[in-house]
């Protein structure tokens, strides 16, 4: 790869440029709903009044999804970030796969059916079941289930992860019950297809980052080895558990569908199974397990079907997890990170474990590792394992201690931080709790960015989609849903709205103009931004810096 070419007029910053990713933190209308307009945080809003802002788009096209009625996430969100490029994202490239019918001519699709008919085996379907299209999407394992029954699939379990967190908290009978008629349309006596197990993406099944195995653990024992309480149905499960819990949908216990006393879908020696979700980081530590051999010790799997096991996509391209997949994920190239390495230039990226993906693996358009174990310096912050409602401030203090040590050594002219207070709490649905987030991250932006100034240095403030902007469901005027009771009910799924990206300068703002702000910006102009601060010209490819340099 080429090297960044200096700027014939380099503005000569001093100090770092730090960029601060604040999860979560959109810009919306100052209601009841907002966890960032209730939330006292002086340093937020003094920076805000104060700096040049630019309002970036975070989602749909802009982040590389279908269209612009599609949240943003934060894997998409850093990947435009870090490469400073929009490719095509998972839901997009699954669909087009699924329309053009290159899906159903790969290998691992091939493999998964000849398995079960060589053996006259199951072919189990799990994955998070919504249309919410950050993870997964309905619509693709209803095709699936079609293309299965074309090519003679006799047999076919579905297990279910509730969603709750990227489509309303409360709404998974507004799946299960559609659902069964699909299936129910399809059964017929020469294809057998039911629900076999599920439980909520919270609870089972889909952990991340290695934060909590107990949660893969619990999703293995549903699934595979059918244990648990039983039902007789998805909606009986779900509306017991409502009303025994009163939890929402996300956190909803584990439960298997039986007949008889006995569970209607293990998964067997000869079956094959497919990881229906296109997002890779909730997907990498089910598929690693299913594939492990024996010497797999993060828990106890009693026993690990031989089966044909194929992910929606390659969720790790460095690692190859898992070994099978269907679709092709984007190869996202020239990435910032990449660019400075080769260039020479030291950098420094931390968060806390949560998050910790996001600023080095999503960063680098989905690389695991460093591209210069020399100049490079990753700092992962091990996550609480409680529920992020409990302690809303998380790490965000242990993440600034290590970051101002950074910031006043002097060694990383770039430095990226996460900090996951706004969306991980946010998620919970909890207003207050998201306050509380909101916060205590404003605390430790006034402790860097006083580090920042004693450096000399510039920090761009910005976020990778909304999320803690809108803790209520809001109507088409932007304002929070009341009930009959005139109550609220909380929202915990990304929004739509646009973030920020504040460049906090205190010493050369005589040396650039920040370019108008027309709605043309997404997140994909930040990085030629940085590297316009730290002296080079953005490589061609990137999109372009929203200042120009005098």
């Amino acid at each position: 790869m080429a090297k960044l070419t200096s700027l014939a007029n380099a503005i000569g910053v001093k100090g770092p440029v730090v960029t601060i990713v604040m999860d979560g933190v959109g810009i919306a209308p100052e209601t009841a709903g907002n966890a960032v307009y209730r939330a006292y945080t002086p340093t937020l809003d003094s920076i805000m009044a104060k700096y040049p802002m630019v309002k970036l788009k975070a989602h749909g096209t802009a982040v590389g999804l279908p269209s612009d009625d599609d949240m943003g996430n934060s894997e998409v969100g850093h990947n435009a970030l870090g490469s400073g490029q929009v490719f095509a994202q998972g839901a997009k490239l699954v669909s087009n796969s699924i329309e053009s019918g290159k899906i159903f001519q790969s290998e691992s699709w091939k493999a998964c059916v000849d398995g079960v008919k060589a053996n006259n085996g199951t072919l189990h379907f799990l994955g998070l079941f919504s249309d919410g299209n950050v993870h997964s999407h309905i619509d693709h394992l209803k095709a699936l289930i079609a293309q299965a029954k074309a090519e003679g699939i006799a047999k076919v379990r579905v297990h279910i992860l509730l969603d709750g967190r990227d489509v309303g908290e409360t709404s998974a009978l507004d799946y299960v019950l559609p659902f069964e008629e699909f299936i129910g349309g399809l059964r017929d006596d020469s294809f057998d297809i039911m629900i076999a197990s599920g439980g909520g993406r919270m609870n089972i099944t889909m952990d991340r980052y290695e934060a909590n195995w107990a949660m893969v653990e619990a999703g293995w024992k549903t699934h595979v080895l059918g244990e648990g309480r039983q039902f007789a149905s998805a909606e009986e499960a779900i509306t017991t558990y409502r009303a025994e819990t009163g939890v929402i949908d996300q956190d909803l216990p584990p439960f298997v569908i039986a007949k008889d006393g006995a569970p209607v879908g293990t998964i067997e020696d000869g079956d094959s199974v497919v990881f229906f979700n296109f997002r890779g980081d909730r997907s990498i530590e089910i598929s690693k397990t299913f594939e492990a051999g024996e010497d797999f010790d993060k828990f106890d799997r009693v026993r690990a079907p031989k089966v044909v096991y194929a992910g929606m996509l390659e969720y790790d391209g460095d690692l190859h997890i898992p070994s099978r997949y269907l679709v092709s994920p984007p190869e996202i190239t020239n990435t910032m990170g990449e660019y400075l390495a080769d260039t020479g230039v030291n950098q420094f990226a931390i968060s806390e474990t949560q998050k910790y993906g996001h600023v080095t693996y999503f960063w680098n358009g989905n690389k695991s590792g460093k591209f210069s174990e020399e100049l490079e310096t990753y700092v992962e912050i091990p996550s609480d394992v409680v529920p992020f409602e409990q302690r809303p401030w998380m790490k965000c203090a242990e993440i600034t201690d290590r970051l101002l040590e950074e910031i006043a050594s002097g060694k990383y002219p770039c430095i990226r931080v996460n900090f996951p207070n706004g969306d991980m709490v946010g998620h919970t649905g909890n207003l207050q709790a998201t306050i509380c987030s909101m916060e205590a991250l404003d605390l430790q932006l006034a402790r860097i960015l006083a580090a920042v100034d004693k450096a000399q240095g510039i920090a761009l403030i910005t976020a990778d989609h909304g999320n803690a902007d809108e803790m209520y469901e809001t109507d088409k005027k932007g304002e929070p849903k009341a009930g009959k009771d005139g109550s609220y009910k909380s929202k915990t799924s990304h929004t739509l709205n646009k973030v920020p990206l504040i460049i906090y300068d205190n010493f050369y703002a005589d040396k650039y103009t920040v370019k108008a702000d027309e709605g043309k910006f997404g997140l994909s102009n930040v990085a030629a931004t940085a590297v316009n601060f730290l002296g080079y010209e953005a490589p061609s490819m990137w999109d372009e810096s929203v200042i120009d340099v005098k």
